[in-house]
Formats: C-alpha cells, structure tokens, sequence
C-alpha cells in the first residue's frame, strides 16, 4: 500500500458544471407521519471537505443521509449532488455517491473480489473497468492480499474495509459514510481514519490540485466527538435541527479558560460539591475525572474557593486546573440551549 495512489475521481454519465458546493441540499424536513425526524436541515459542502454530522441516536443523521442518497424524498426542500437535482435526476446523482449504511450488508459466500464485483456491476462497470479499478481499492484499503478469501471469514475490521472499497468501487465524488465505525474497536477506528483522510489528502498524479486533488468530500455521520474533531466541519445535530455548524476549533473557542477538570475522590461526592458553587454552570463526569464549566471569568476564583471547600468535606482533592475544552463540552453546552 505504500506510495499508492489513488486515482481521480471520474464522471459517469453526463458531464455537469460544478457550483461552488459539491453538496447544497437546502431546507430539508422529513416526516414519518407525526414524527419530524428532519427539521430544516440545510448543507453545504465544498470539494475535498470531510463533514461531521454528530449526534446521538435519534437526532435524524441517518434520515438526512438517506435524503442526500434519494433513498427517501424530503417531505420538503432541494438537494442537488455534483450538479444533479436528486429529486429529479436521481440516477445521475447517485452515479457520483458511495454510500456505506450502518448496516452494510455483505455476500459473506463470495470472496472479496467478487463482492466488490458485484457492486460494480450493478453500477454498470464492464470488466475491463472493474477488475483493475477494484485491485487499485484493495491495496488502498490494505486487503489486496485477501482478495481471494471468503468475506464471512473476514474480521470485523476487515468487513468495514471491504464495504468501503464497495462504496469506492464507482469513483465517487461524494462518500457518504452512516456511522462506519459504530460496534468497532479502537484500532479499527484508527485505521479506517487513516484511510478517510488519506482519501480526501492524496493527490492525484496529473491533477496539479495539490494537497486536495482528488476533489472527494465526505460526510460523516457519528456519535463520537473524538471521531468529530478529525472533520474540517462539524454540524451537531439534535432533534433533525443542526443546532450549531464551524470547524472543530472555532467550536472550542467558545468555552476557553471555561472548563474545569477536577480530580480526586469520591468522585460522587466531587460531583456533588462542585454543583454547589454558584459559578460553576454544569458538572460533567469524563471517566475518573469531572468536567466542570465556569462562568466566563471565574475560572480562577472557582479554583480557589472549590478547593478550600473539598478540603473541608474530607474528600480528597488530587488536581483542580483549567483544560481545552473538548467538543463533548461543547456539544453538552449546545444541548442547553435547544431544549425540546
């Protein structure tokens, strides 16, 4: 896989002039009888941007995804992919997609080649297209040396790098990506990042479009705000509304010099002191630590003050000192203010 290159993306059908966004879906609602599971969602995103759609379950990234597909149609508003209406030219926008769901489904008798095969034949590839197309992807994804190996004996890892070299098997423009790395372990996330980012990042060998030559975006969806600040941007998501949009560090600025972390134990009863101090807005636990957020200016006073009353509780105080904030921080402050 070293010093491979991937190839760039190719228009399949007719040709389209590009406007400024590869994606501009605009106003989208979706309703599923009383339910509102799309709420006035509008997107926009350039050439060689990696979106972040976060959320927890239920905050309507998976409805918005398949919108953007034409797996299901808005119940309002506009979507238009690389140039192509989806409500009315669906074929041609979906020839421009990848899209890997929540629940790829695998042909686990079939080898790895043959999976990808049949993918690519669907889409309408001849043979002489797909077959050096898809060894190019599976030394991308690091499982051209498994090519030959049934896809039920794959590991779990490996299943998620097959179903991205499907998604790759059409040269996309646009990947859409439902969560790929929910159920997964640590590693596996690792390295299906690595791949995303070197996706988006490699050049093509003529494109002279330096270091975003192949003009790929991908959207993202996930609920790990670790996975988020990987993203150029990020839309947070809740109840189908984007209840905040920026880059990952324009986000954390809005709580600098604002967040707390606290160490020591009992941690319950840390918790339980802190929520005591007028200045301090929202008590959080990150593991064996707590988050704590201040009032803007306080963060000094509240360090002083809290400590003195830990002491005096008999609990154990081991640090108290001012973090970055993280975007579960931010994402915990967002959710405040957009209640129900």
């Amino acid at each position: 896989m070293v010093g491979a290159r991937f190839p760039r993306p190719q228009v399949i059908g007719k040709q389209k002039i590009m406007n400024e966004y590869l994606v501009h879906a605009e106003n989208l609602h979706k309703s599923f009888n009383d339910v509102h599971a799309v709420n006035g969602v509008t997107l926009k995103i350039k050439s060689g941007e990696i979106y972040g759609l976060v959320g927890s379950d239920g905050a309507g990234k998976t409805t918005t995804m398949r919108m953007l597909v034409g797996a299901l149609l808005p119940t309002e508003g506009t979507i238009n992919v690389c140039g192509y209406d989806v409500l009315k030219e669906v074929e041609n926008a979906r020839s421009q997609i990848g899209y890997l769901s929540q629940r790829f489904s695998l042909y686990e008798d079939l080898t790895v080649l043959e999976n990808i095969r049949f993918f690519a034949e669907i889409r309408g590839l001849s043979s002489s297209e797909w077959l050096p197309r898809s060894m190019e992807i599976l030394e991308f994804v690091g499982l051209d040396k498994f090519k030959d190996r049934r896809a039920g004996q794959l590991s779990g890892g490996m299943k998620q790098k097959l179903g991205l070299a499907s998604a790759l098997v059409t040269r996309p423009r646009l990947l859409l990506l439902d969560e790929p790395t929910t159920g997964v372990d640590p590693v596996t996330r690792q390295d299906f990042w690595q791949l995303v980012i070197k996706l988006v990042s490699s050049p093509s060998p003529d494109s002279g479009r330096g270091a975003r030559g192949e003009g790929v975006s991908v959207i993202i969806s996930t609920p790990y705000m670790d996975e988020a600040s990987r993203c150029h941007r990020v839309g947070f998501m809740k109840a189908g509304k984007i209840i905040a949009e920026d880059t990952p560090s324009n986000l954390r600025k809005q709580l600098n010099d604002r967040i707390l972390e606290l160490r020591g134990e009992p941690l319950h009863e840390l918790k339980n002191i802190s929520m005591q101090d007028a200045d301090i807005e929202e008590v959080a636990a990150f593991g064996d630590k707590l988050h704590l957020r201040v009032k803007d200016g306080t963060s000094q006073k509240v360090i002083s003050r809290l400590g003195k009353q830990i002491e005096s509780q008999n609990a154990k105080l081991t640090s108290l000192r001012v973090i970055p904030p993280n975007l579960e921080d931010i994402f915990i402050l967002l959710t405040e203010f957009n209640h129900e």
